[in-house]
């Protein structure tokens, strides 16, 4: 039984440990550890009828001690709404795209669709179909070669919408989270 409870508390401890290093701070209120975290609620992207521009949805700042890769893991939710009309046919996209910044340059490998739609409504009598999704995806993105120093990352989001007919398409961030971590690859 008390090696139940060991390994028990040894586990807890390995799942806290790391977040715990990451509230450790340096001078100027940077983070000294190895690992940094967000988190977020809602952030709103205005509605485009094409490509809205970049909104900053999370950022936070790591101090790496030797030169090193960032892995950085991005968390949203994603919300997509569309609208379209027929007779005689029209058809709606909406995408949420994301992407990292760090010192203000885009990071390997650039823009990801977070989430996606694409509808067509075809029909011979008036008809509206209105559809609108909520969903959550991961991505990892990597910076190469960073070099000693504090380095501020963001993460930013935009929708992209288009279509034909009578249509509307939006989208929007939910929740998300920032998981940075400092590591040096092997050759």
């Amino acid at each position: 039984m008390k090696h139940c409870k060991l390994m028990g508390g040894m586990l807890g401890l390995s799942l806290v440990l790391p977040f715990a290093v990451a509230t450790g701070q340096a001078q100027n209120g940077v983070p000294s550890a190895k690992v940094t975290a967000e988190t977020s609620a809602a952030v709103l992207i205005p509605e485009t009828t094409g490509t809205g521009g970049w909104v900053t949805v999370l950022s936070s700042q790591i101090k790496t001690a030797n030169k090193k890769e960032l892995f950085i893991t991005v968390a949203m939710e994603t919300g997509l709404f569309t609208k379209t009309e027929a007779p005689p046919d029209a058809s709606a996209r909406a995408s949420v795209q994301g992407r990292v910044l760090v010192d203000g340059q885009e990071v390997e490998p650039g823009a990801v669709v977070y989430g996606r739609r694409i509808q067509n409504l075809e029909a011979d009598e008036e008809v509206e179909l209105y559809l609108n999704t909520l969903d959550a995806a991961s991505f990892t993105f990597v910076e190469f070669d960073v070099p000693v120093g504090v380095h501020s990352i963001e993460v930013q989001a935009r929708v992209d919408t288009g279509g034909s007919g009578d249509f509307s398409a939006m989208g929007a961030v939910g929740k998300g989270t920032l998981v940075a971590e400092s590591e040096r690859m092997a050759n």
